[in-house]
């Protein structure tokens, strides 16, 4: 068996329980257990497009994982949370956002071509052979590294303050929740994400593929 599976994650799972949910019905139709693996993750809170792959296709995760990114995101100024989505621990820090669509659009080109960004430390991402998140949720201390990402494109969806909905053009690696959280500093504001949905990986449009349908 070899096959490449999309998926229209929604929210509140998790990318590994959407795999377990794939693995489950494959091995129920094939009658013996099949091998199911993610190209990356989506955060639980997050919806869109998950690529899957089972049984030999597994072997094509590491060129399919490195693909750029299309995502749109809607991002709460005046606003911080502890992990920067709507999971963590929310603060409203400026009820008034006197903030012009004029000044975002300025602020938001800095962001765009290669830039050193942080990731969370609520994230997947292993720190000493664990993963962050896990370190983070035990109370312990985080330390992770800048590293470079590519940001292609920034564009405004809707502007309503304080909410700013935004789509953007990624390269592999990049954390929105992060962007976002950056954006917020640029304009003087605190932010995180509130929504976040990935419509695209490369040239996989999420509104042009025939999807899998996975249980919640």
């Amino acid at each position: 068996m070899e096959q490449i599976i999309f998926v229209d994650k929604p929210s509140g799972m998790s990318s590994f329980g959407a795999v377990a949910r794939v693995r489950r019905i494959l091995s129920e139709r094939m009658g013996h257990k099949v091998k199911v693996g993610h190209t990356g993750t989506l955060d639980p809170f997050a919806t869109g497009l998950l690529i899957l792959l089972a049984g030999k296709a597994t072997k094509k995760a590491p060129e399919l994982t490195k693909l750029d990114k299309e995502y749109e995101a809607t991002i709460r100024l005046g606003a911080k949370s502890s992990t920067g989505d709507p999971e963590g621990e929310i603060t409203i820090t400026d009820d008034r956002i006197n903030i012009s669509r004029a000044q975002i659009e300025k602020t938001l080109v800095q962001f765009v071509g290669e830039i050193e960004q942080r990731p969370p430390i609520f994230s997947a991402i292993k720190v000493n052979g664990q993963r962050a998140y896990k370190l983070a949720r035990a109370g312990k201390e985080v330390e992770i590294p800048t590293r470079k990402v590519q940001i292609y494109s920034i564009d405004i969806i809707d502007y309503a303050p304080p909410f700013l909905k935004i789509r953007t053009h990624v390269g592999s690696g990049t954390y929105i929740r992060t962007l976002a959280e950056d954006i917020g500093k640029a304009l003087g504001c605190d932010a995180y994400t509130t929504e976040l949905r990935r419509t695209k990986i490369a040239d996989y449009d999420i509104n042009k593929l025939p999807l899998f349908e996975v249980p919640e």
